[in-house]
C-alpha cells in the first residue's frame, strides 16, 4: 500500500477516535472522488403495477419472493460490512493506535521537512469560551486595538499579512493558569504565541496561523532574592530595567542590558544579552534555572538552584533560544553579580574602521578586563551628534566606548592605562582619548551609546518623514574576523547608498546594523542584509548574536548548520509539541507547504 494512503488511513482512523488523545495530527489528503454527493446515489427500479388481466399478481408475487431475496442480500452484505469494519477498527487499533508505524515516521534521529505534513489547528473560540470559565472577564481580549497591538512592531524586520494576527490576547497571572490554558489550546489544537516586552526584531510575536496571543505583562513579580547565594526568582513579565533598579541599592547587578522595553520572558526566549556581554554573558550563562508550561500543559521545572550541576541533560539552555516553540517559561531563576565598587567610562576615537576594530581585538587578547567595549561606526558618531541626545560633540570617527570597572580606584587607573597604551599602537592619538571624571561625565559619555538606534531612526525621518522604516539586524563572527566582517558590511552599505549606521558589541565579536530607508526600498534592503549575514557566514561566524531567529532569519539558519543541524532542531520540536501549537513557524519551517515569502 502506498505511503500516502496508509497516511489517510492513519488520519481517518484518528478522526474516527480510534488514535489515544495527544497523538500527532498532521493533514492528509483524501481523495474526494471516492464520496457520492447528494442525488448521485442510485435508485432501485419501482416495481410495476398490477394489471386488470391478473398477471400483475403472479409478478407481484415474484417480485415479493425477489424482495424478500434482495432483503436478506442487503441484511447479508451489512453484516459482511460491519465484521469488515470491526476488523478494521481492531486492526487499526493494535498497528495503528499506541504509535505511528515506522514506515509512515521513521525511527531517525533527525527529521527532514519532506518527511513531515501540513499541521491542522482547530477554532480559536473553543478555547476563548473555555478559558473565561476559569480566568476573569479581564484577563480575555478581543478588542481589535489589542490584538493589533500584539500583532506587529515599527522595529520588527517581517511584518504579518492582513490575515496574520491573533483572535484574542489571554493574560495569566499564575503558572497553574497558564498550565490551563495550554491544556485547552492543546485539546482543540488552537496556536499559541507568547509575547512579554514586544521588542522582538525578527517578527518573532507574528501570529502565523492566528490563534491565540499569550501576554505575560500580568506576571511581573519578583518571587524570591537570595541575596547570599546571588541569585533571584523572577516572573516573565519583569523588565529587565525594573530588576536593575531593584538590584542597584542593593549593590548587585543581572548583566544582560539589551534594548529598552525587553523583558525576562522573551529575553530568555532569545538569550539576548547587551553592552554587558563580554564581561557578565549572554542570558545562557545567567538563566540558572526555569519553570516551563509544555504544549500539553505540563510543568516542568528544568532544575534546582546550585550554580553547577551534572544532573542529567541541560533543560535550561534547552528552552533559552527556543523563542517560545518549546514552552511557556513562567519563572526564571537568574545569576547575580556584585556591582563594581568603582567603574569609570573612557572614549577613544580612530582615524579608521580598521584601527578601531583592531584595538579591539589587542584589548581581548591582552587579557585586560573590561565591562563593555562598544564600537560605534563613524557615521554613528555623526548621527549621534546631530540627533541633540548629547551635550558634547563627538569627533565624527569610529569609536570606542569602555566600562572600566574594579574593587579600587587603582586598579581602574590600572585598566584604564592598558587600554590606552594598546589604542595608541592603534593609531588613535593621545588627544583622541577621553575618560569621565566624574559620575556626571560617566553617563554623558555613555548616553551616545544608549541613544545610537535612536539618533539613526530621527536622521532617517528627518530624510524620509513618516514614510521612514527601520531594519536592525545583528550578526557575530570571531575576534580575529571581526575587522574584515565591519569594512565588508560599511562598503557594501556606502556601495548601495544606505543611509545606515554600525554599532558593535565588540569584546564578544557581535555587531548591528541600523537601516533607515523608504518602504519602496525594502526588497532591495533585503539583499544588503542577506550579503552581510552571508559574509559573516564565510568568516565561520553565526547568522545572528542576540536578536534570535524568528521569521525573518529562517532562511540563514540552514546555511548555518546545514540541513542536518535544522533537521535535528525540527526534531525536538515535534517531540516537545507534536501538534505544534507554540510559536508555530518560528525559528525552523514545520509546514512543507507554506509559502511564506
Amino acid at each position: 500500500m502506498a505511503r500516502s494512503k496508509l497516511l489517510s488511513l492513519w488520519q481517518l482512523s484518528r478522526n474516527a477516535g480510534v488514535l489515544g488523545a495527544g497523538t500527532r495530527r498532521f493533514a492528509t489528503s483524501i481523495p474526494r472522488g471516492n464520496l457520492a454527493k447528494p442525488g448521485q446515489l442510485k435508485k432501485e427500479p419501482e416495481p410495476e403495477p398490477a394489471t386488470s388481466n391478473g398477471k400483475g399478481g403472479e409478478k407481484k408475487e415474484n417480485g415479493d419472493k425477489e424482495k424478500d431475496g434482495f432483503g436478506q442480500s442487503i441484511l447479508a452484505n451489512t453484516a459482511i460490512l460491519v465484521l469488515g469494519a470491526l476488523v478494521g477498527t481492531s486492526w487499526a487499533s493494535f498497528n495503528l493506535c499506541k504509535e505511528p508505524p515506522e514506515f509512515l515516521f521513521p525511527h531517525t534521529s533527525t527529521l527532514p521537512l519532506a518527511s513531515t505534513l501540513s499541521p491542522l489547528y482547530g477554532d480559536s473560540k473553543l478555547v476563548i469560551e473555555e478559558v473565561k470559565g476559569f480566568l476573569n472577564e479581564d484577563q480575555v481580549s478581543e478588542s481589535k486595538d489589542e490584538i493589533d497591538n500584539h500583532s506587529d512592531s515599527f522595529f520588527s524586520t517581517d511584518h504579518p499579512t492582513p490575515e496574520e494576527h491573533p483572535d484574542a490576547v489571554i493574560y495569566p497571572e499564575t503558572t497553574e493558569q497558564v498550565s490551563q490554558i495550554m491544556q485547552a489550546a492543546h485539546k482543540h489544537h488552537v496556536p499559541i504565541v507568547p509575547f512579554t516586552g514586544g521588542t522582538s526584531l525578527e517578527g518573532h510575536y507574528i501570529s502565523t496561523r492566528r490563534g491565540i496571543c499569550l501576554d505575560m505583562s500580568r506576571m511581573n513579580k519578583i518571587v524570591a532574592l537570595h541575596k547570599e547565594d546571588l541569585d533571584i526568582i523572577v516572573q516573565p513579565g519583569v523588565g529587565w530595567e525594573d530588576l536593575r533598579d531593584y538590584l542597584q541599592p542593593l549593590g548587585l547587578i543581572f548583566g544582560p542590558d539589551p534594548g529598552p522595553g525587553a523583558a525576562i520572558g522573551g529575553m530568555c526566549g532569545t538569550s539576548c544579552s547587551g553592552t554587558n556581554a563580554a564581561r557578565y554573558g549572554t542570558m545562557r550563562e545567567n538563566v540558572v534555572s526555569l519553570t516551563v508550561v509544555l504544549a500539553d500543559g505540563t510543568i516542568v521545572k528544568t532544575r534546582r538552584r546550585p550554580r553547577k550541576t551534572a544532573a542529567g541533560y541541560n533543560l535550561t539552555n534547552l528552552f533559552v533560544g527556543s523563542e517560545g516553540t518549546l514552552g511557556i517559561v513562567t519563572e526564571a531563576t537568574l545569576k547575580l553579580n556584585v556591582l563594581p565598587k568603582f567603574e569609570n567610562v573612557a572614549v577613544v576615537s580612530f582615524p579608521s574602521m580598521s584601527d578601531a576594530a583592531d584595538a579591539v581585538a589587542k584589548v581581548v587578547q591582552s587579557g585586560v578586563q573590561f565591562n563593555a567595549m562598544e564600537l560605534l561606526d563613524a557615521q554613528m558618531m555623526k548621527f549621534v551628534n546631530v540627533s541633540g541626545n548629547v551635550t558634547k560633540k563627538y569627533d565624527e570617527k569610529p569609536t570606542l566606548m569602555f566600562k572600566l570597572g574594579g574593587n579600587s580606584d587603582k586598579v581602574v587607573n590600572s585598566i584604564t592605562n592598558d587600554i590606552k597604551d594598546i589604542c595608541n599602537e592603534c593609531n588613535c592619538g593621545k588627544k583622541n582619548f577621553r575618560f569621565a571624571s566624574s559620575d556626571e561625565e560617566k553617563e554623558e559619555l555613555w548616553t551616545a551609546r544608549k541613544v545610537a538606534l535612536w539618533s539613526t531612526i530621527d536622521a532617517g525621518r528627518e530624510v524620509y518623514g513618516e514614510d521612514a522604516q527601520v531594519w536592525t539586524t545583528d550578526v557575530a563572527v570571531p575576534i580575529s574576523k571581526l575587522v574584515q566582517s565591519l569594512v565588508d558590511t560599511r562598503k557594501i552599505l556606502d556601495d548601495e547608498k544606505m543611509m545606515s549606521s554600525i554599532v558593535s558589541h565588540a569584546g564578544d565579536g557581535n555587531y548591528h546594523t541600523f537601516i533607515v530607508y523608504p518602504k519602496k526600498d525594502h526588497d532591495r534592503v533585503r539583499q544588503v542584509v542577506q550579503h552581510m549575514v552571508t559574509r559573516a557566514l564565510e568568516l565561520d561566524g553565526t547568522v545572528t548574536g542576540e536578536h534570535g531567529v524568528g521569521i525573518g532569519k529562517r532562511e540563514y539558519l540552514r546555511e548555518e548548520l546545514g540541513d542536518v543541524g535544522v533537521n535535528v532542531m525540527r526534531k525536538l520540536k515535534f517531540a516537545l509539541d507534536p501538534l505544534l501549537i507554540l510559536n508555530p513557524d518560528k525559528v525552523i519551517q514545520i509546514d512543507p507547504e507554506e509559502k511564506r515569502e
